[in-house]
């Protein structure tokens, strides 16, 4: 039965003498939103995240003339945080006999949180968790496949156009990868900084925050490889650090089974974080897509 897992005849686990002794695992996972986002103070009621809509207009004036009187126009948006959560069960010979894996596990844990908060926020889900969390899926698209300089020249004026100014880019391994490739005339890459160590670590001066969580294949063949834009109109708030708690004593539901952990020798990890995320306008953003940049 799926509820009884994890324990020590768990399929797909086969360790050999030497990996007992170190565990394998990919690389961190690091939430790209909250590397490049704006992070806010946010309360558990939530909170009112100012936005300024009008900036303040000067002109000239001859001599002895009055001085123009602008005013600032402002909005705001409410953030609300939403809670998202994972328990895995394992048994309690599982953590005896294969510690090193349970520990990985366990370490890794915080990184589905944020993969789950990374997913929603670039539109890989259906939907956000609620009215007051914003997502980026509905941004311009913008082609960076063949001349994929002159794509990235036309995201940074897509940019520019919805009122931003790109300070950062989300890129997928994909995109990576197509941005390493990318040559001169003369066959020399055009984007050499850090390529010794398989990054790009700037695109137009604007640093770059590499993740898988930004990656959507398309039906048609399509794939969006990541996004640009102007991440200061962008906030996200904790309103807590990830919280961590163990039980043995308490019954769980997986679907439609019941566990009672006491009862099978068994416990169980839950891991949780509230987090909200705003943004000013989405016109501030474009979606990165494989399609062909003339």
């Amino acid at each position: 039965m799926a509820g009884i897992d994890v324990n020590r005849s768990t399929s797909g686990i086969v360790l050999t003498p030497e990996q007992s002794a170190e565990i394998w695992s990919a690389a961190e996972y690091a939430s790209a939103v909250m590397q490049l986002a704006q992070k806010v103070d946010l309360p558990g009621s939530g909170v009112s995240v100012p936005i300024i809509t009008g900036e303040p207009e000067a002109d000239w004036v001859n001599e002895t003339d009055e001085k123009p009187v602008s005013r600032p126009t402002f909005d705001n948006k409410i953030m609300t945080p939403y809670t998202a959560a994972v328990i895995v069960p394992f048994s309690n010979q599982f953590k005896r006999d294969k510690a090193g894996l349970y520990n990985e596990i366990v370490r890794k844990l915080p990184q589905a949180l944020a993969r789950k908060f990374d997913a929603t926020v670039f539109g890989l889900q259906s939907g956000a968790p609620g009215s007051n969390f914003d997502t980026l899926g509905g941004a311009p698209q913008v082609g960076i496949g063949g001349d994929t300089y002159a794509g990235l020249v036309a995201a940074d004026q897509s940019v520019a156009a919805g009122g931003g100014i790109l300070n950062g880019w989300a890129l997928s391994p994909q995109a990576r990868g197509l941005l390493l490739g990318a040559v001169d005339s003369t066959g020399r890459p055009l984007f050499t900084g850090g390529v010794a160590e398989g990054n790009v670590p700037t695109l137009l001066g604007a640093p770059t925050a590499v993740t898988k969580g930004v990656y959507a294949a398309g039906a048609d063949g399509a794939a969006r490889l990541g996004f640009a834009g102007d991440w200061t109109s962008a906030h996200y708030g904790v309103v807590e650090n990830i919280q961590l708690d163990i039980s043995d004593q308490a019954t769980i539901t997986d679907g439609a089974e019941q566990l009672n952990l006491w009862q099978r020798n068994m416990f169980a990890v839950r891991v949780e974080f509230e987090v909200g995320f705003r943004v000013r306008d989405i016109a501030h953003f474009a979606q990165l897509t494989n399609a062909t940049q003339a």
